[in-house]
């Protein structure tokens, strides 16, 4: 990213999920968001990622089928889009990038990010992808603000008329 040591605050996690009820994203997010003025919040998926792979071959996984539940909802909401992808390995890239979008998402359904937005008009919200075959990152190119006015009438916590 060409950036220093101390300019990118990371959260990691297996498949990238921003599930709502996670406390330790939520407070990340919160801290970055609040504390350390974020601008960008980025959700980078990366090709190959094992997590996907669990979600496309479902099997007991223990505790990870918890984990892995909003990641398999990503598979089940694109279902027809994922279906029409005869070929396993576009298949597979083709579910990490849809994740990544999904994850972008949540991020923005999240109060302290809304509350920033109406605020400061940040944090702007990027969903990227690591290619490991070629180290290359891939910016998906997603207009998260535009997918926002699309769903704010579900998920705006500020009421349109205030």
């Amino acid at each position: 990213m060409g950036l220093n040591p101390g300019e990118v605050f990371i959260h990691r996690n297996i498949a990238n999920q921003v599930i709502p009820t996670d406390n330790n994203i939520n407070a990340v997010i919160q801290y970055a968001v609040e504390h350390l003025k974020v601008k960008h919040i980025i959700i980078c998926g990366h090709y190959e990622c094992g997590g996907v792979k669990a979600a496309l071959n479902p099997s007991d996984m223990g505790q990870l089928n918890s984990w892995l539940q909003t990641l398999r909802d990503v598979r089940r909401i694109h279902k027809a889009e994922l279906e029409s992808i005869t070929d396993q390995q576009q298949l597979f890239d083709r579910l990490v990038e849809l994740n990544v979008r999904e994850q972008c998402m949540n991020v923005i359904k999240i109060d302290h990010v809304q509350r920033s937005w109406y605020k400061t008009g940040f944090p702007t919200i990027h969903g990227w992808v690591f290619d490991v075959r070629t180290g290359k990152l891939i910016d998906l190119g997603l207009k998260m603000e535009q997918e926002f006015m699309e769903i704010r009438e579900i998920y705006d916590l500020k009421p349109l008329n205030s």
